[in-house]
């Protein structure tokens, strides 16, 4: 399993939240099998995406289909503040309890 991880400040997360709803087929397309939201206790203007992948190709190819075609364009990214940051996480071990 292969985390795409994208943090970046926000001006509002409900208008966010629309704008990441809309590409949800995108997500799907790319091969996005789940993703994990996170907003910082003490910053609820910031946040943390985590995109879980088969493995670290499709996450990188989801990458830059989004610094091209997404985060380049305002109309795209409504309540992005600033620019995102990304890493391609491999999972080396979990717990559950």
């Amino acid at each position: 399993m292969t985390t795409l991880r994208i943090e970046h400040a926000i001006t509002d997360y409900q208008l966010w939240r629309r704008a990441f709803d809309g590409f949800a087929e995108a997500r799907a397309q790319a091969g996005v099998r789940s993703f994990a939201i996170r907003l910082p206790v003490d910053d609820p203007q910031y946040l943390m995406l985590d995109l879980e992948f088969d493995s670290a190709g499709p996450a990188q190819t989801f990458a830059d289909f989004l610094m091209q075609h997404v985060w380049s364009s305002p109309a795209s990214s409504p309540g992005l503040a600033g620019v995102p940051q990304t890493r391609i996480l491999d999972l080396l071990s979990t717990s559950e309890r």
